[in-house]
């Protein structure tokens, strides 16, 4: 296989022609060839060469071709040849989310920003569009995608099924349908590369790296369901646990619950906007209280161990790392935003009076000269999570979001992984390359999916 990048043209001939420059015939191994197979995503149609001389890689397309092909426009894109006679323009690309469909400047909501950044940046090696569920035709195996034009505005086109799908389906909720669950197997039968296929649950990622004797220490103790006496047993043996819903997102449900030897217990939340803390003087008030919040039976939470966590102003720090797979397939760490939690607030969430730092702001307060070192530490922990939870996840990720404390000790906490991560993070000024690197490293890890990257011996 051999790949190239060149620049696609279309002319008006209504035939099944392309003409192609010189030095891109002998890159494709199509020099003496009388006929090619072009592909695109997932449409194939056979075309008659002409060679033609002209400086540099140029290929140009008939009328008949593109129209056939359903390419949306000209520009630099890649070529890949493959089997004997057959040539693969693109990658075509989908980017794959929702939103409300009467904006013609908003179509994806709150994520249109993201969704047009990331198809600025890709269109200059790719074809990208964005889409939605309603958007596939499965009879005729075509997207009606949004692309970026010139002016930077969204232009629908109809092309074939795309060679990779970047999942940032925003609803929990939406994902479990049978619906989705369908249109995801049905890339996948297509041999399509699908990532990330959903979000994570709580539970599950506990339960995947809990017997994990590599990672295991570095996750707190979390009881999946818990019973009031395995409540009660935590506090006693850490004093100090949070309470939080299995699927939640955005700290939203979440309990700080504590225990002191002469006061009695405490539960901390957020409730209306505001800040909460009740005391209890027994630990059967306490759990009264929960349960007339959700039920007897606390289905859907999970308890975990509560961490010390470092502090600045005596408020809790700590980070969020955003993961990637970079386009040689490995993790990397991307951008890491220190969030400093709200006076009383039970999290660091930004949207609950939390603030936002950069690591070195963070650890040089904490730590002092040893900063350095102990974000270098968390950075390898951070990659040894993230190959941890791939090794033990049946399908593919590209982008994990880690919730990562780190104790007074300096030891290393994983709270939470998060498939989908939020990007609140790379609106700190400080952070703005890292916000742009990790789009590349999204179209980097599509462009190795799609085998439209040079892989490394």
């Amino acid at each position: 296989m051999s790949l190239t990048f060149c620049n696609v043209h279309f002319t008006q001939q209504p035939q099944r022609v392309v003409y192609v420059s010189g030095s891109l015939m002998k890159n494709l191994k199509l020099s003496g060839k009388k006929s090619v197979h072009l592909k695109f995503g997932g449409e194939r149609v056979p075309a008659v060469i002409k060679p033609i001389n002209k400086p540099g890689k140029h290929l140009y397309l008939a009328s008949g071709i593109r129209r056939e092909m359903r390419i949306p426009k000209a520009g630099s894109v890649f070529l890949r040849s493959l089997q004997e006679g057959e040539v693969q323009i693109g990658p075509l690309i989908g980017v794959l989310s929702d939103g409300p469909t009467s904006s013609a400047s908003s179509p994806f909501g709150s994520r249109t920003g993201f969704i047009r950044q990331l198809l600025r940046y890709g269109s200059k090696r790719s074809y990208i569009f964005a889409f939605t569920p309603r958007d596939i035709n499965w009879d005729d195996e075509s997207v009606n995608g949004f692309f970026l034009n010139e002016a930077g505005n969204f232009v629908r086109k109809r092309v074939p099924l795309p060679d990779v799908v970047y999942n940032r389906l925003p609803s929990r909720r939406a994902e479990v349908t049978s619906s989705i669950t369908q249109l995801r197997e049905r890339f996948i039968r297509r041999r399509i590369p699908f990532f990330n296929w959903s979000f994570f649950n709580k539970s599950d990622v506990y339960r995947m790296l809990e017997k994990d004797q590599i990672v295991n220490r570095y996750v707190p103790e979390s009881v999946m369901n818990p019973s009031p006496e395995q409540i009660r047993d935590l506090l006693d043996r850490h004093s100090l646990i949070y309470y939080k819903p299995n699927n939640g997102s955005l700290g939203n449900g979440i309990y700080r619950l504590s225990k002191q030897s002469k006061s009695g217990y405490y539960a901390r939340y957020r409730k209306q906007g505001r800040n909460v803390l009740l005391r209890f003087s027994s630990f059967p008030s306490l759990m009264r209280t929960l349960q007339s919040r959700h039920g007897r039976a606390l289905q859907g939470y999970v308890a975990q161990q509560g961490i010390r966590l470092i502090e600045i102003d005596s408020c809790p720090i700590d980070f969020r790392f955003h993961m990637h797979k970079n386009g040689r397939n490995q993790w990397v760490v991307v951008g890491i935003g220190a969030k400093k939690a709200g006076k009383g607030s039970v999290t660091t969430h930004l949207k609950n009076g939390g603030s936002l730092l950069t690591p070195e702001q963070a650890l040089n307060r904490a730590f002092g000269s040893r900063a350095e070192e102990v974000l270098r530490n968390a950075k390898s922990v951070a990659i040894t999570l993230a190959e941890a939870i791939e090794i033990h996840h049946q399908h593919l990720i590209g982008e994990i979001g880690f919730d990562i404390g780190i104790g007074k000790e300096e030891k290393i906490w994983m709270f939470e992984a998060n498939a989908k991560p939020g990007r609140s993070i790379f609106k700190h000024p400080s952070l703005r390359a890292e916000g742009r690197a990790s789009v590349e490293h999204i179209l980097e890890h599509c462009l190795y999916l799609s085998k439209f990257r040079r892989r490394e011996a």
